[in-house]
């Protein structure tokens, strides 16, 4: 973590917040929808960011999209944030079938309850449908509407596992109340404390922060760019030899 926490002294020393804003605003740092310049003195750090968040495990339950995508998109999110729900039902699909199925972009989903008890319990959850491969069929029935309170109760959950095709209930039951879930959830929510992160949902996109349930066209500007950078990198790199 010593190294994402230089790196965030990097962001805040430029100007850059993650996450500012209210929780779940539209508000905060925004990734122009125009063509970027060619140049941004960040760039360095944002791929200093990018290499030290990207976790690019192949079979990862909680990321689709290839590995060797140019582009990964980090986001931060809590199961009780309705700005979270829009990202997931508008915007989220869009990126699916115009970048993640092209191999532009790989989507790697980090939980990071802020909302007490119940976020933390289904954020185990969705930890615990992923150990069954049907986190994103899970994921995308929490967000299918608001949920919150007693909505995310155990039983509740179970209900939405088996309906998200969990095979075993049990072992799911087992999986949610473990240490490992817990584990697991901590560390998100810790990558997520030591970049600053305030809100949700917040993300990371090729390094770059961009804060809220922002429009489409914000999304593809800063794959754009991000997938710009990696472009040149490469050229540059195959001119050298």
């Amino acid at each position: 973590m010593g190294a994402i926490v230089a790196l965030l002294v990097a962001l805040v020393a430029a100007g850059i917040a993650i996450g500012k804003g209210s929780s779940g605003s539209s508000s905060g740092t925004q990734a122009s929808a125009d063509p970027q310049p060619a140049y941004d003195p960040q760039q360095a750090t944002y791929d200093k960011l990018e290499q030290a968040t990207s976790r690019r495990q192949l079979g990862d339950p909680l990321a689709t999209g290839s590995p060797h995508a140019p582009v990964v998109l980090v986001e931060y999110a809590d199961y009780q944030c309705s700005y979270c729900g829009r990202f997931t039902r508008e915007t989220q699909p869009e990126l699916f079938a115009k970048y993640v199925d092209a191999g532009v972009l790989r989507i790697e989903f980090r939980n990071f309850p802020i909302f007490g008890k119940d976020s933390e319990r289904a954020a185990r959850a969705s930890w615990a449908a992923g150990k069954q491969g049907r986190f994103w069929q899970f994921h995308s029935l929490l967000f299918a509407e608001h949920r919150k309170g007693d909505a995310l109760a155990e039983d509740k959950l179970a209900a939405l596992a088996r309906s998200a095709g969990v095979a075993d209930l049990e072992k799911f039951r087992a999986d949610l109340g473990s240490d490992e879930a817990a584990a697991a959830v901590k560390k998100d929510q810790e990558e997520g404390y030591s970049l600053g992160v305030q809100s949700t949902p917040s993300f990371l996109v090729g390094g770059r922060p961009l804060a809220g349930a922002q429009p489409l066209k914000e999304f593809e500007a800063a794959i754009a760019q991000a997938r710009a950078v990696k472009e040149a990198a490469a050229a540059s790199g195959k001119a050298g030899r």
